[in-house]
């Protein structure tokens, strides 16, 4: 395997994986600085402060509110226009347990789009000798603030340039999901999948809720939702995802420590891509283990608060293979 990484933003250019001796570049990249510098897609970086969206871009910490920038339409999205995403991460390369590792370091300032709190994040890029791609998290703040860290990769299994990729067969480890508002906010309420066509508990193609006229894929013209994973304990690592090309039966499975993962079917990608490819609405899909959206004004949902003396730490693994039955 192979992973490139880029310290601006710390985007994932390209990750190629072995499979049955082919080698494959499986997820979304671009090919220029400027183009990333201009992208409004998410194409491969880090999200923080805060992975996906916060009503109107506020909340409260020990009775003290907090304003973030708009970047949404009346909501604060991945961190605002500039979060990490748009910033430059200190790079080095370390030996780690199965061989070198890519580290990224990045101070945010308190204040930084509105969050309280000097923070200070690290991501760590590992490929393991059994085709895994591992991306470790862990944070310190010196003031309370909320925190939600992902990777927002989109693959393709059959190859980053492959076109439409709603025929991958995806299988969810989740029994709920959250349901959302006209604006894309969880109405709080945390929804079972069964009789609906967000229950991917068995395998189903990412078409499947092309032609469905359920009101939430109505509102986010499709899959862009946030599933809740079914854990047997309430830490470590737990099933989130697999995914199959059903042509090629390459595999991918996905194993967090985090409580969700959001499931977002590509259906606003467009524009240039690498190697002088075009990207179009499904040419890829992300599956962003994280915290559940506007947490912080929902005090049901699992918390996203840390406070000063606390470590976040997060894991998430990205295991590569053929699959070998249906």
């Amino acid at each position: 395997m192979r992973v490139s990484v880029l310290s601006y933003g710390g985007r994932v250019r390209s990750l190629v994986a072995p499979f049955g001796g082919a080698l494959v570049d499986v997820v979304l990249g671009l090919d220029t600085l400027a183009e990333y510098e201009t992208d409004r897609c998410f194409v491969g970086p880090l999200i923080g402060r805060f992975a996906n969206r916060i009503a109107h871009g506020r909340f409260f910490i020990d009775g003290v509110e907090f304003h973030l920038p708009l970047n949404d339409g009346p909501n604060h999205l991945h961190g605002g226009p500039r979060g990490f995403h748009r910033r430059l991460w200190e790079a080095s390369v370390r030996a780690g347990e199965n061989g070198d590792t890519i580290e990224l370091a990045y101070r945010s300032a308190a204040l930084e789009e509105g969050y309280p709190g000097t923070l200070d994040v690290r991501t760590t890029f590992e490929l393991t000798g059994d085709d895994t791609l591992v991306i470790s998290y862990s944070a310190d703040t010196d003031a309370a603030t909320h925190l939600n860290l992902t990777w927002h990769g989109y693959f393709n299994l059959a190859g980053h340039d492959a076109g439409d990729a709603r025929d991958h067969e995806l299988t969810l480890g989740a029994s709920s999901f959250l349901p959302v508002d006209g604006t894309m906010i969880p109405t709080g309420e945390i929804r079972r999948v069964d009789g609906t066509p967000f229950d991917f508990r068995r395998a189903r193609r990412l078409r499947r809720g092309d032609t469905d006229n359920d009101e939430q894929l109505v509102i986010a013209e499709g899959y862009d939702h946030n599933f809740v994973i079914d854990r047997d304990e309430p830490t470590g690592l737990a099933f989130v995802a697999r995914v199959v090309e059903p042509n090629s039966r390459r595999r991918l499975e996905i194993h967090s420590t985090e409580p969700g993962v959001q499931v977002y079917a590509g259906q606003h990608l467009r524009g240039r891509a690498k190697g002088g490819a075009t990207y179009g609405p499904h040419s890829g899909f992300a599956l962003e283990t994280q915290h559940f959206p506007d947490t912080p004004n929902e005090p049901s949902f699992p918390s996203t608060l840390l406070r000063p003396r606390e470590t976040f730490r997060s894991r998430t693994e990205y295991r590569f293979g053929v699959a070998t039955t249906g």
